[in-house]
């Protein structure tokens, strides 16, 4: 199958193009956000292809994965053909709602010609799709392998963007944990943080931090609201016991033997300094972790799954 999708999301499109299929990646001379190619920071496998804007019309594929509302249009202005009408869709939906329960409305709400596929039933029940179909695609991640040390007394944490995120990201929370216990802060734009206890380590590649992460003793995941961050599976495929919000998708991606969610700063504060007096504990919670993680969020899992879904719209389109 020829699969034509834009590189919106590193991780996830890592998952994706890990199938057998070919993968059609879009490519403008200024690589920006409608045209990223190939990624630079992951080692990805020759079946994904850039190619160029211009030459999209003539180049054949038999299913578009649609990940952002202007690619519907993009995909007719570059090849000519609707979505869901001339050629085969699928609507991947990486984000929880922006708005409340009661007004999430979905961009895609209001037609049945292409599925809108949610990473979470978290985020499926939380969206308003309307007349759409609504499906959901439970999260691969490429296993990086049992790494886990916990050697360094400290809370790692991922967050991308912490400074204009900040209570979205929880960033409050981390600086308010990192007054009371060493706090490494991993991803873009961490540079900006000011506060004591951090340590910063700005925008490494995925291979380097999956280096350094498992040397701390925890992971924290200090989300309010978000979909389900793939760094948090990756940290329970380290091998790393979970501190976190019980926000969004995360208490069904993390069960109680592999760490605890909790609203209250109080508790996470002190199941931190257990796990930071009590390294066994922090093992045995990470150990859990990985197992959960391995059976959840595996990737042979996720590209069966999206196969199927694949599939079934590109019968429905071509009978």
């Amino acid at each position: 199958m020829r699969i034509l999708a834009w590189h919106v999301h590193g991780s996830w499109t890592t998952a994706l193009v890990q199938g057998p299929h070919t993968y059609l990646l879009p490519v403008t001379p200024d690589r920006g956000p409608d045209g990223r190619g190939r990624a630079r920071t992951w080692d990805w496998p020759a079946n994904a292809v850039e190619v160029a804007a211009d030459d999209l019309r003539d180049t054949a594929f038999d299913v578009v994965l649609l990940q952002r509302p202007e690619e519907l249009d993009l995909v007719q202005r570059w090849t000519g053909r609707r979505p869901g009408r001339d050629v085969p869709a699928v609507y991947v939906e990486h984000d929880a709602p922006r708005g409340g329960a009661s007004d999430s409305v979905h961009p895609l709400a209001d037609q049945d010609a292409v599925p809108v596929v949610h990473v979470t039933q978290f985020n499926r029940t939380y969206w308003d799709t309307g007349r759409a179909r609504s499906l959901v695609l439970d999260h691969g991640v490429l296993d990086p392998g049992y790494r886990y040390t916990g050697a360094s007394e400290s809370v790692a944490v991922v967050v991308n963007d912490p400074v204009r995120r900040h209570r979205v990201a929880g960033t409050d929370l981390v600086l308010g944990l990192a007054a009371e216990l060493p706090v490494a802060v991993y991803g873009m734009g961490v540079d900006r943080l000011r506060g004591d206890g951090l340590d910063l380590f700005e925008d490494l590649p995925q291979a380097r931090m999956h280096d350094l992460l498992p040397a701390h003793r925890l992971y924290f995941h200090p989300y309010r609201w978000t979909s389900l961050g793939l760094s948090l599976i990756e940290a329970m495929l380290l091998g790393m016991p979970v501190l976190g919000l019980p926000a969004t998708a995360a208490p069904e991606a993390v069960p109680a033997a592999a760490g605890v969610l909790s609203s209250d700063p109080d508790v996470l504060l002190a199941t931190a300094r257990r796990w930071l007096s009590d390294p066994e504990e922090a093992r045995t919670r990470g150990l859990a972790a990985r197992e959960h993680a391995l059976e959840r969020f595996g990737i042979d899992r996720f590209l069966d799954d999206l196969d199927a879904i694949l599939a079934s719209v590109v019968q429905e389109v071509t009978a």
